[in-house]
C-alpha cells in the first residue's frame, strides 16, 4: 500500500491538503465527524471519526501502522492540532509534543506561556460559570472561549454588565466550560503562517487582516502581503517566532506548523494567539499560494511524512485579496450574481456558504458569513478592487415573510448590528423632513421621493456599495424602474421616509423587504 497521510477534517479548508497529498502520490485518508463534509469525496478514503476523539483516532492510526505502511498525520484550518499531536506522540510519528499542542490550543495555557517568557501579551484571567469577576483587568476587555476558533464567542466588553452577559456566550462555546478575559489590544491585526521543522521556522506570508463590526471581531477579508514598513514587519515576525518557542513548538525534533494573529499596538507588537497548525480563512490554502507561488500545505504534508520540506522560496510577488460577503437576518429566497462574480477579471475563487432556504444572520463570528471571494493580480490595487467588486456583485434576496428581517429593520440606529449606512446629523435632519405616503391600494407601480443629499453622498454600505449602487440592486431584484417621484403618474405609489429608512438600515435587502411588504397585513 502507498505511504499514507491521515488528514483531520474534510471541510473546505482541508480540500487543498487532500488534493496536494494525492498529487504527492500519497494515500489520502480524511477523518471528519460528518460524512457530509464537503471534501469527503476528494479523499482516497474517508473515516467518520469525531476529531475530538483522540483515542479513537489513535486506534484507527495504529490499525494502519500495524500493516507496515509509512504513516503521517496532519491538519490545517481546524482547531484539532492537539489530536494530531496526541496520535503522533503515541505512534512515534513526526509531529510536536502533545503538551506543546495543548499550549497552543488552550488560550489560558497559551497566555501563561507568554507571560513566563516575558513576551508582549495582554493581562488576563480565566473564568468559569461560577466566577464572580474579581481581579479582572481594567476595561476595555476582550472575552473569548479558551478552546474554540473562528471568533466564536469572542467580543469586546466595556462594562461589568456587558462582561457578565458576554461570559455566558463565551463559556457556552467552550468545550471545557472556560473563558479568558484579557485586556483589549488597540491596533491593526496581522496573520502569519510558518512551517516548523526540527527547530527551523520558515515564515509563509504576512497578511493584513480587515476587522469590522465592534464589539465583535469579524474578519471581512485579508490582503497578502502586508504593505507595512519592513522594520515593523520584522518586529511582528520576531515576536511571532518568540511565541512559537515559548509554546514549545520549535524543539529540535518538533515537526509541524504554526499560525499567528499579531497586533501592532502603540507599545509595539503583541500576540493575539498562536495555533499549532496552518491557518484556515483561505490563507494557507489559497491566498499565500496565489501571492507567492508557494504551497505551505505541501510543506506541512512532507514534514508530517518525515521528509524535509522544500519549495518554500517564493517564485512570484503578487497581491492576493480575500473578501467576505454578508447578509442582514432572514431566510434566503434567491441568490443572484454568483456566475457574474466568478467571471470577473482577476477572480480566482468564489466560496458560497449559503443556499436557498437557509437562515442567515448578521455575523457575530467568522463562521456565519455568507461567502468569500479571492482575487489576485500583480498590482495590489487591482487585486483588492477585483475582490471588492466581486463581493458587491453577489446579491442575496430574503423571504419577505421572515419576521427576523422585519425586526432587524425596525431596530434602527443600534450599536450592533449597525445600520448599513451611517448618517450624520444633517442627513438625519433631512430624512426626518421626508414624508410618508399611504396609498389606498397597492398598484405595484412605484416611484421614490428624492433624497439627493443622501443619494449623492460618499456613504457606502457594509459591502462598500454606494447609495446609487444599492438602489440599482433594488431595481434589479424587484424589476421596478423606481423613478423619482417628480416623474410619477397618478397611479404610482411614492416611496418616502420609511423606504429610505429601510435602505439606510439594511441596504438593498432592507429596501426590497419594505417594498415587498407594502400593503401586507
Amino acid at each position: 500500500m502507498k505511504d499514507t497521510i491521515i488528514i483531520l477534517g474534510a471541510g473546505v479548508m482541508q480540500g487543498p491538503a487532500i488534493r496536494i497529498a494525492k498529487e504527492l502520490g500519497l494515500h489520502a485518508i480524511a477523518l471528519d465527524a460528518s460524512a457530509k463534509a464537503p471534501c469527503v469525496s476528494m479523499a482516497d478514503q474517508f473515516e467518520q471519526i469525531d476529531l475530538k476523539d483522540k483515542e479513537g483516532i489513535e486506534t484507527f492510526a495504529r490499525s494502519l501502522q500495524s500493516t507496515g505502511i509509512k504513516l503521517g498525520i496532519m491538519t490545517a484550518g481546524t482547531d484539532f492540532s492537539a489530536s494530531v499531536a496526541w496520535v503522533a506522540e503515541r505512534l512515534a510519528l513526526p509531529g510536536i509534543p502533545y503538551s506543546a499542542a495543548l499550549n497552543a490550543s488552550d488560550k489560558s495555557r497559551m497566555r501563561e506561556c507568554f507571560k513566563k517568557a516575558s513576551l508582549p501579551s495582554p493581562n488576563f484571567i480565566t473564568i468559569t460559570e461560577a466566577d464572580k469577576f474579581e481581579n479582572i483587568p481594567p476595561f476595555p476587555l476582550v472575552i473569548k472561549p479558551v478552546d474554540n476558533m473562528g471568533s466564536r464567542g469572542c467580543r469586546r466588553v466595556d462594562t461589568i454588565e456587558e462582561l457578565r452577559e458576554a461570559s455566558k456566550t463565551a463559556i457556552g462555546f467552550s468545550r471545557s466550560g472556560r473563558a479568558i478575559v484579557e485586556s483589549y489590544m488597540e491596533g491593526p491585526e496581522f496573520s502569519v503562517d510558518a512551517i516548523v521543522y526540527k527547530g527551523e521556522i520558515t515564515i509563509c506570508g504576512l497578511a493584513d487582516r480587515h476587522i469590522f463590526f465592534p464589539p465583535y471581531f469579524i474578519e471581512m477579508g485579508h490582503t497578502m502581503p502586508t504593505v507595512i514598513e519592513e522594520e515593523k514587519q520584522q518586529s511582528l515576525l520576531d515576536t511571532f517566532r518568540a511565541g512559537i518557542h515559548a509554546l514549545g513548538l520549535a524543539g529540535n525534533e518538533s515537526i509541524g506548523a504554526a499560525k499567528g494573529d499579531i497586533k501592532l499596538t502603540a507599545r509595539g507588537p503583541m500576540i493575539g494567539e498562536i495555533a499549532a497548525r496552518l491557518s484556515g480563512g483561505y490563507m494557507s490554502g489559497w491566498t499565500y499560494p496565489y501571492s507567492s507561488g508557494v504551497e505551505p500545505i505541501r510543506a506541512a504534508i512532507l514534514s508530517a511524512m518525515g521528509r524535509k520540506p522544500d519549495a518554500l522560496t517564493t517564485t512570484k510577488k503578487w497581491t492576493c485579496a480575500e473578501r467576505a460577503f454578508i447578509s442582514i437576518p432572514g431566510t434566503v429566497k434567491e441568490i443572484y450574481g454568483v456566475d457574474k462574480a466568478r467571471s470577473l477579471p482577476h477572480v480566482n475563487d468564489l466560496f458560497l456558504r449559503i443556499a436557498k432556504g437557509d437562515k442567515v444572520s448578521f455575523p457575530e463570528n467568522n463562521v456565519t458569513k455568507c461567502g468569500n471571494i479571492i482575487a489576485s493580480a500583480q498590482d495590489r490595487d487591482t487585486a483588492m478592487q477585483a475582490a471588492e467588486s466581486a463581493v458587491r456583485s453577489v446579491l442575496i434576496k430574503l423571504d419577505p415573510s421572515d419576521r427576523q428581517t422585519a425586526d432587524f429593520l425596525s431596530n434602527r440606529g443600534s450599536a450592533f448590528p449597525p445600520d448599513a449606512f451611517t448618517l450624520n446629523s444633517e442627513l438625519k435632519a433631512e430624512l426626518a423632513q421626508i414624508p410618508d405616503f399611504q396609498p389606498e391600494k397597492n398598484s405595484g407601480v412605484y416611484s421614490i421621493y428624492p433624497f439627493p443629499a443622501f443619494s449623492s453622498s460618499a456613504l457606502k454600505d457594509y459591502m462598500g456599495r454606494t447609495v446609487e449602487e444599492a438602489l440599482s440592486a433594488v431595481r434589479l431584484l424587484t424589476g421596478f424602474s423606481l423613478p423619482n417621484a417628480s416623474e410619477n403618474a397618478d397611479n404610482r405609489i411614492i416611496l418616502g421616509c420609511s423606504f429610505w429608512r429601510a435602505l439606510i438600515r439594511g441596504s438593498y435587502q432592507g429596501a426590497i423587504h419594505y417594498i415587498e411588504n407594502l400593503g401586507v397585513k
